[in-house]
């Protein structure tokens, strides 16, 4: 299904995947060029380089002059309810006056109303007046999720866009964007450059047609259990070339696109065609569409080949997308795969072992009996999945019983079609319940299930938990991935795993008729005509940030956590769903940070800020109860100069942290308890450690696989602001035993820029605006 081709390789002609190196540059000058001139001198692998679809639009957004270092530029932006007011409220600090681009505000993952009290509807009222005051896109809640209305009204083949969600991904319009934490997007509303360098490009070589059977999950998960692990595409960008492009539908590739961030990469970008101009025409935009393909001879640092014939149903065990396996695999050895799912939840909750998963009694005479089913959001919320959906419904013509199906529509639009041509009508008859645009199945906010149940839905991610169980009270769910036909399949069929081959379907698609009627009637646009007189509303929960120092001379850190699975999710360092109507408020959000993964950090993390504050305060006997570890070091500093020159503070430490979504509370968070660095191997995602560096969080590295720190031990770090100053790549801290022993432990600081450095010594984004 899918084979990886390490190291650089030209695909030629859009047809062969052909190794650089010997013959192949001929090759490729060859191919590059026109008869005329066939004779020309071989093609340089810069050359090649620069024929691929990533280089271009990347050229055209930079402005640094240098495309080894980028500063790009952005053409549009969007943030929605769950990171929206922390943004704005970066950026008014910062000096906002107007948005300089469309600024899309959508209200997609805060839509419970009665989640939090008035919490919720007060955080859209906010975003309304923002959009009036500084000339925004406010698209009032479930009309839809941001990516779909991205997609529809805003995405032009060419762009570049940054979006305050993981799940950014519009590569299939010919647009190369990037979801990225809130101070990311607070720099692009103040006209900032976004800086990155330039990313390498993996080639995603299609061949041959899907089976009818097999939809774009199955593609995805194919793809992401090929890729993750291993690294071979993380922070790159995946570029979707080959002749099997041709026999995808955009609602396909659309699907496709939307879970390439669970491979990791940094985004991803597509040949386009005729089907794109189509899907421009649709939504009325057709100036927004420009054929984009890459040159004859382009080259790449790697290549995925997808023989989109070979592809099967495929199943994401929990507890990540990459936990992928065929779906008859699984269906015909439930014990053995069931018994891994439970293995891993073993390691999953070991600081939990009151919690246990018991998914082997959820085989019934030999089948795997599910609990739940959803298809949501923007990887499943299509017309063409919905309709799938439908037409395998007819195929058994049987009702769900109590099985619950949930389906949600990505958009009103879409909403209104499917109506139109009937297909809600069937569902809601077989007894599916169709819901208005939400992400909320995505991360928690809804239709969470049951205590120990086994679910299966068509979104994003199955992290722990991230279904909406809260392992603090003793629940445990979980979930696995799977494409809607197979899901429609095993819903209709009485709820027990069955892949959607079983029941094959010949599809047939009602043409699609978008009414952008729903949108003029209802979203509030006003890019370019700003009304700064409009007063911001404000609910009662909305909070300021606190105010945070600068980056002090010394820092004397205690660890409150350590965290030693390969890999830390964001969802692990803050939860998803149940601090969703807490985002507006930065100190009751962090009263949740690494509730699921380490109940005691936030207890610890408090315990030390205490005497940062104290410190701060000029309380000099309460300091001095901190000071006291430092004797065991050597230092001999008076009380008031270190009160002076070292803070106080709380490290974390995790392998790998960060993998999964943007929010940026994964990081504040940290930095609202007290939190001035993280030790790691390294960083799951560029978004997660950019969010450190962003509130001013140490982003430490370690040259050594595993460190021996412990909570309650202390990290000194004499001279870091000098360091930080200086561009050390590297720093010596002493740690400090809780029984007095002290070692030494030498830390990474790679790849800080002149701009992260500035941020850092200003001890936050925020602050850095403020003093500039």
């Amino acid at each position: 299904m899918v084979t990886l081709h390490r190291g650089k390789h030209y695909i030629l002609n859009n047809e062969r995947i052909v190794p650089a190196g010997g013959p192949a540059a001929g090759m490729a000058a060859e191919a590059a060029t026109n008869p005329a001139e066939a004779d020309s001198a071989a093609l340089s692998q810069e050359e090649g380089r620069k024929q691929t679809l990533t280089w271009k639009v990347l050229e055209n957004h930079n402005h640094s002059g240098d495309m080894e270092h980028l500063q790009i530029r952005f053409d549009s932006m969007g943030v929605y309810d769950n990171t929206y007011v922390g943004i704005l409220q970066t950026a008014y600090a910062s000096g906002l006056k107007e948005f300089p681009m469309p600024c899309v505000f959508t209200n997609c993952h805060n839509c419970l109303g009665a989640v939090g009290g008035t919490i919720n509807t007060d955080v859209h009222k906010y975003a309304e007046s923002a959009c009036k005051k500084s000339g925004g896109i406010f698209v009032p809640p479930h009309e839809a999720v941001i990516h779909q209305y991205m997609r529809e009204m805003i995405i032009n083949s060419g762009d570049m866009s940054i979006v305050s969600d993981s799940h950014t991904r519009y590569g299939t319009q010919g647009s190369l964007s990037i979801g990225e934490g809130g101070p990311e997007l607070a720099k692009a509303m103040l006209g900032k450059y976004y800086e990155i360098d330039y990313p390498e490009v993996i080639a995603v070589f299609l061949t041959g047609t899907p089976k009818p059977w097999v939809g774009p999950m199955d593609v995805a998960l194919s793809i992401i259990g090929k890729v993750f692990r291993n690294n071979f595409v993380k922070n790159k960008v995946l570029e979707f070339v080959g002749p099997g492009l041709k026999s995808l539908s955009m609602d396909f590739r659309n699907g496709i696109d939307t879970m390439t961030t669970e491979s990791a990469c940094l985004s991803s970008i597509w040949a386009t065609d005729e089907r794109t101009r189509e899907y421009f025409e649709i939504h009325n935009r057709p100036e927004g569409y420009r054929k984009m393909k890459p040159g004859n001879a382009a080259l790449y640092d790697g290549v995925v080949e997808v023989n989109l014939d070979s592809v099967v149903p495929m199943i994401a065990l929990p507890f990540h997308p990459s936990n992928a396996y065929p779906l008859a695999d699984v269906i015909a050895d439930p014990e053995y795969y069931l018994g891994l799912v439970e293995a891993e939840a073993g390691k999953v909750f070991e600081n939990n072992p009151d919690i246990r998963l018991d998914l082997k009694s959820k085989i019934v005479d030999g089948k795997i009996k599910v609990d739940q089913a959803a298809i949501a959001g923007c990887a499943a919320g299509s017309f063409e999945n919905i309709c799938a959906v439908d037409q395998i419904a007819r195929k058994l013509d049987n009702g769900l019983g109590t099985f619950p199906l949930n389906i949600y529509p990505a958009s009103q639009p879409i909403m209104y079609e499917l109506n139109r041509a009937g297909v809600l009508n069937d569902l809601m008859g077989y007894g599916a319940r169709v819901k208005t645009a939400f992400c909320g199945p995505c991360f928690g906010a809804s239709d969470a299930p049951g205590n120990n149940d086994f679910c299966i839905r068509h979104s994003t991610r199955n992290f722990p938990n991230r279904e909406g169980s809260n392992p603090a009270t003793g629940q445990i769910a979980s979930v696995a991935l799977m494409d809607s036909r197979s899901i429609a399949a095993t819903a209709f069929n009485g709820g027990y795993l069955t892949s959607a081959e079983t029941c094959p379907v010949e599809f047939e698609i009602p043409e699609y008729h978008f009414n952008g009627k729903i949108y003029e009637n209802i979203v509030y646009n006003g890019f370019g005509k700003a009304k700064p007189e409009t007063e911001i509303v404000y609910g009662p929960s909305i909070k300021d940030w606190p105010e945070m120092s600068g980056l002090t001379e010394n820092l004397l850190l205690k660890v409150a956590s350590v965290i030693r699975d390969e890999v830390t999710t964001t969802d692990e360092l803050i939860p998803s769903g149940e601090t969703a109507s807490h985002r507006s408020n930065p100190y009751k959000i962090s009263e949740y940070t690494l509730i699921r993964k380490d109940p005691a950090y936030v207890g610890n993390a408090k315990a030390m800020q205490v005497y940062e504050k104290a410190r701060i305060n000029g309380d000099r006997n309460k300091t001095a109860e901190f000071y006291r570890v430092l004797k065991s070091a050597g230092v001999e500093t008076p009380v008031e100069e270190l009160m002076g020159n070292t803070g106080i503070g709380t490290v974390l430490y995790a392998k790998r942290p960060g993998d999964g979504s943007a929010r940026e509370y994964a990081a504040s968070c940290q930095k609202v308890l007290g939190g001035l660095a993280n030790i790691c191997i390294e960083y799951a995602t560029k978004r997660y450690r950019s969010n450190c560096v962003n509130w001013g969080i140490l982003p430490f590295t370690s040259p050594e696989p595993e460190i021996s720190l412990a909570v309650g031990e202390y990290v000194y770090l004499p001279g870091i602001r000098r360091a930080v100053e200086e561009g050390a790549t590297a720093v010596e801290a002493t740690v400090i035993g809780t029984d007095g022993s002290t070692r030494k432990m030498e830390l990474e600081l790679k790849d800080v820029t002149e701009a992260e450095k500035k941020v850092l010594l200003a001890g936050s984004l925020i602050n850095f605006y403020k003093e500039a």
